[in-house]
């Protein structure tokens, strides 16, 4: 007579025990993870409470749709002292229009993008402002327009006021008297040398950027 002893349900029985201390580690992390998202998300709102958007205008002219726009906000002390040691800096503003759509999300009809390089000249003492339409790099300014300022306060206004930002075509957007309008600013820190993008990770004082979402009525250009 041949007995056969199964040993499966020995074997369930420790695979359970083994997958309880796992089970508790994720349960814990999960945990974790909750509290974390609670208590840094305030945090991270509150760095952005230094900057508004104040104005946004729509305009439509005779050669297109355009946005104008206005943030107010102040250079944290150690932004001026990067700046003052001769390393430029990177401004962002973006706009998007949407059409709605009653039975799907919203598509996106037109977009544009501003670049500005802002940057201390120790040998003429003056502050130079790049604007650009694409990204600018360090190895070229490539169609950027450039204005030079006495100050950098007065730097920082050309900065703070993002006039005439060309969305497209008329025919690329409706007729429609109020449009959806997604408008964001930011300080680029991907711009920044490699050193110094390693070292603002988790400063607040970096954390320049505000993003607004509206319906703005299309004025007729005057």
């Amino acid at each position: 007579m041949i007995t056969t002893v199964s040993s499966t349900p020995c074997w369930k029985s420790t695979l359970a025990e083994a997958r309880r201390p796992v089970g508790a580690l994720r349960a814990l992390g999960l945990i974790l993870l909750v509290a974390l998202l609670v208590f840094w998300l305030p945090g991270a709102q509150a760095n952005n409470a230094n900057i508004e958007v104040t104005q946004l205008r729509l305009e439509r002219g005779d050669d297109g749709v355009y946005l104008s726009a206005a943030v107010q906000f102040e250079l944290p002390d150690l932004v001026e002292d990067v700046l003052d040691k001769g390393i430029a800096i990177y401004f962002v503003a973006e706009a998007e229009i949407y059409r709605e759509r009653w039975y799907w999300m919203d598509t996106r009809v037109a977009q544009v993008a501003r670049h500005m390089r802002l940057a201390y000249q120790p040998l003429t003492r003056r502050w130079r402002l790049n604007v650009s339409p694409v990204p600018i790099t360090n190895a070229g300014f490539g169609a950027s327009v450039a204005q030079n300022f006495d100050s950098l306060g007065d730097a920082l206004d050309a900065v703070k006021r993002i006039g005439r930002l060309r969305l497209g075509d008329n025919s690329e957007i409706n007729d429609d008297p109020v449009q959806p309008v997604v408008f964001r600013f930011r300080l680029d820190t991907s711009q920044l040398p490699r050193p110094f993008q390693i070292g603002v990770v988790g400063q607040s004082d970096w954390n320049i950027a505000v993003e607004r979402s509206v319906k703005l009525p299309m004025e007729k250009s005057r």
